[in-house]
């Protein structure tokens, strides 16, 4: 009888390597198996060694490759096999990232699992760009909402809980539903001019920011690339403008010591 494997349920931070926590980095050079996310970013994927088998289990907006089910199903499979499996996610995968999900089927299953937590792409972006999550008398408080549901289905977010002005908003997986996002938060008395910001792929190379207001940022955001975040509140208005990254990925692995995977 096979001996079953182990599942590693990580979380890749936000994208900058250097960010990943000393666990994720030394699992992601010991398992035998990483199953990855599309948002895993290239800086990441460059440290897994060549030798180490690669799943590629992406999804985004719309179109999902490899749906969640057959996602828990692959990772049962593997670790039946007796492999050592990471999971590999964006961010942390109890924020937004349906890691207990996955554990839950794990453990219906008999897989051992564990947690390796992540930065997530709120604390990234807010270092990169900056801007503080909170501030004394601006921000005594934030919130992490999903600006996208499963199977695309209308948001349902608790609309009148999220207009304080004292708290920082940070909308994840937002950007196809941002204009509906701030019709329904000014609506609910939050002013049209209250700053917000978009940051795509933020730690990384190809970090993107745009900075306008709740009634504009939207159409400012057009054109970012995903993963975009959204930050709303009083909090924006510490942003200095600076000039964004834009290291090529290959100049910025040689920086690094690093070289792209084979």
């Amino acid at each position: 009888m096979t001996q079953l494997g182990k599942v590693h349920l990580i979380g890749a931070g936000p994208g900058d390597p250097e960010l990943l926590t000393c666990k994720a980095l030394r699992l992601l050079k010991e398992v035998d198996v990483v199953v990855y996310d599309r948002l895993v970013s290239p800086e990441i994927m460059a440290l897994i060694p060549a030798t180490t088998r690669l799943v590629a289990v992406g999804k985004e907006a719309g179109y999902h490759c490899v749906p969640q089910h057959r996602i828990n199903e692959i990772l049962v499979e593997l670790a039946s096999e007796g492999l050592r499996v990471a999971r590999l996610k964006g961010g942390d995968p109890l924020i937004f990232g349906r890691g207990s999900e996955e554990a839950a089927e794990l453990e219906a299953s008999g897989i051992p699992y564990d947690y390796v937590p992540g930065i997530t792409a709120a604390q990234g972006a807010a270092s990169s760009t900056h801007v503080p999550l909170t501030h004394r008398g601006l921000a005594t408080g934030v919130r992490y909402v999903t600006g996208h549901r499963a199977k695309d289905a209308d948001l349902d977010l608790d609309w009148d809980s999220l207009t304080s002005p004292e708290t920082t908003l940070v909308v994840y997986m937002g950007a196809a539903n941002m204009v509906t996002i701030s019709a329904e938060l000014i609506a609910r008395g939050l002013p049209a001019s209250t700053p917000a910001m978009a940051i795509a792929s933020a730690t990384t190379p190809r970090e993107r920011r745009v900075v306008g207001q709740l009634d504009t940022i939207a159409e400012a955001a057009t054109g970012l690339k995903a993963p975009v975040l959204f930050f709303i509140g009083e909090v924006v208005s510490l942003y200095k403008a600076e000039e964004a990254h834009g290291l090529p990925v290959s100049d910025w692995l040689e920086r690094h010591g690093l070289a792209a995977h084979a």
